[in-house]
């Protein structure tokens, strides 16, 4: 297990209860390295959307028992927000939540010359993905093939 991932399940451990006694959902959590400075950063949800304040109320409990707790060595600037409309799908509950909605697939390797896909999520597990298009064919993907799965963005 890599360290960030070390890091990135401990602060999952420690904001769960926060976002349980708000109701908020944790959408993910990842320790990154950008741009010479290290992040620790905290996906943040809940019905009708996250507000700037909801984020600060939340950073600022965290930051207390990351204090306390100080289990990341290096210097890092902890950070807490909204996922954002564009967030890939990662787990299973983003799956769960977009269901029936119309998702964007992008693929490494061009299948059947095309490597972006649109249409609405029908059913996944562990290893596929099956969305239908507007003309209603059904397409599977294997996980491993999706460069990136989101819901799609209607302008």
């Amino acid at each position: 297990m890599s360290k960030a991932s070390v890091y990135e399940a401990k602060t999952e451990s420690f904001i769960q209860p926060i976002l349980d006694s708000m109701n908020f959902e944790l959408v993910d959590v990842e320790y990154v390295k950008e741009g010479g400075m290290n992040y620790l950063r905290a996906y943040i949800d809940k019905e009708g959307g996250i507000t700037v304040d909801d984020c600060e109320v939340v950073a600022r409990q965290m930051n207390e028992i990351l204090d306390r707790e100080d289990y990341i060595p290096d210097s890092y600037t902890f950070e807490v927000s909204s996922p954002g409309l564009g967030r890939p799908l990662k787990k299973e509950k983003d799956y769960v939540r977009n269901m029936n909605k119309e998702i964007e697939i992008r693929t490494y390797r061009a299948i059947n010359k095309s490597k972006e896909f649109y249409g609405l999520l029908k059913a996944y597990d562990k290893d596929t993905v099956t969305i239908t298009d507007e003309d209603g064919n059904e397409t599977t993907f294997n996980k491993s093939d999706i460069a990136l799965i989101r819901q799609a963005l209607d302008f």
